[in-house]
C-alpha cells in the first residue's frame, strides 16, 4: 500500500480549506479551523480523513505565515458644531418643567422641558446645549433636590394653626400648622419638592411662615367680637 504523499499547500488555498479571508486574525482563524475540523473528522458521518488532515495543515501553514495586517487611519467626520449657552429659569418651571422660547444666533428654538430639572442639568435642543441656571429668589429657593418658599400668612391665622390651604410660587398647598410649627416659622412637606428624575431622588418641600397683618376684620370675626362686648355688658 502506498502512503499518501503529504499535501502541498498555497497560502490560498489554505485559506479556501478554512474559509476565511486574507488578513483574518487569530480569533477569525482559529473558530475557521475548528468548524471545518469537526464536519471532516472522520469520526463523523461523511467525515473524511485525508481532508482532515488538509485542515490541519491549512490551519498550521496560516498560523506560520500570517498576512501582514494594514492599518489605515481612521476617517475623521467633520464634528458636529455644538453651541453652548445657558438656560436661565424660576423655580416653578425647575418644579413643573413646560415650555419656552429662546433666540439663539438669530434662530428661534422652542424648548420643552421636563419636570424636575436641577442646577447645572443639561438640556439639548438642535445643535445646542442648554446649561440649566435656577434663579436665585429669596422667597424660592431650589437646594439641591429641595425647595425652600415663603408663605405669607394672616398674623391671627398662624397664631390659631390648623389646617389651611397657603399659596406658593409653586400653586397652593394644603398645611397642617402646628403650634410648635407657627413658633418656628417652617414646616416641611415631605415628598413635595422637586420632582425625582435620573439619579435625582424626590426633594421634600420647606414652607417659612411669614405672618403679616390681615388689616380689616372678617364679618364673621366681627360679629364674634360684638357678641361677645354685649355679653360681657
Amino acid at each position: 500500500m502506498t502512503a499518501r504523499a503529504p499535501s502541498v499547500l498555497s497560502l490560498q488555498a489554505a485559506r479556501a480549506i478554512l474559509g476565511v479571508a486574507p488578513g483574518a486574525d487569530e480569533r477569525e482563524l482559529r473558530a475557521a479551523y475548528r468548524e471545518a475540523a469537526k464536519r471532516a473528522h472522520p469520526d463523523r458521518p461523511g467525515g473524511d480523513a485525508a481532508l482532515f488532515r488538509d485542515v490541519l495543515t491549512a490551519y498550521r501553514l496560516l498560523q506560520d505565515n500570517p498576512t501582514p495586517q494594514i492599518h489605515f487611519p481612521p476617517a475623521v467626520a467633520e464634528p458636529a458644531r455644538v453651541e453652548q449657552a445657558t438656560l436661565t429659569i424660576d423655580t416653578a418651571m425647575a418644579f413643573a418643567g413646560g415650555t419656552l422660547e429662546m433666540m439663539v444666533d438669530a434662530r428661534k428654538l422652542r424648548l420643552t422641558l421636563p419636570a424636575g430639572l436641577r442646577e447645572d442639568d443639561k438640556v439639548r435642543v438642535e445643535d445646542v446645549v442648554f446649561r440649566v441656571a435656577v434663579k436665585t429668589d429669596p422667597q424660592a429657593l431650589v437646594r439641591g433636590d429641595d425647595l425652600w418658599l415663603t408663605a405669607r400668612l394672616d398674623s391671627r391665622v398662624l397664631a390659631e394653626g390648623g389646617r389651611i390651604e397657603v399659596a406658593t410660587a409653586i400653586g397652593p398647598r394644603l398645611v397642617w400648622i402646628s403650634t410648635k410649627a407657627a413658633a418656628r416659622g417652617l414646616v416641611r412637606l415631605p415628598g413635595q419638592g422637586l420632582p425625582a428624575r435620573g439619579a435625582h431622588r424626590q426633594g421634600d418641600l420647606f414652607l417659612r411662615l411669614e405672618a403679616v397683618d390681615g388689616g380689616a376684620e372678617s364679618a364673621a370675626r366681627s360679629l364674634l367680637k360684638r357678641f361677645a362686648a354685649a355679653w360681657a355688658a
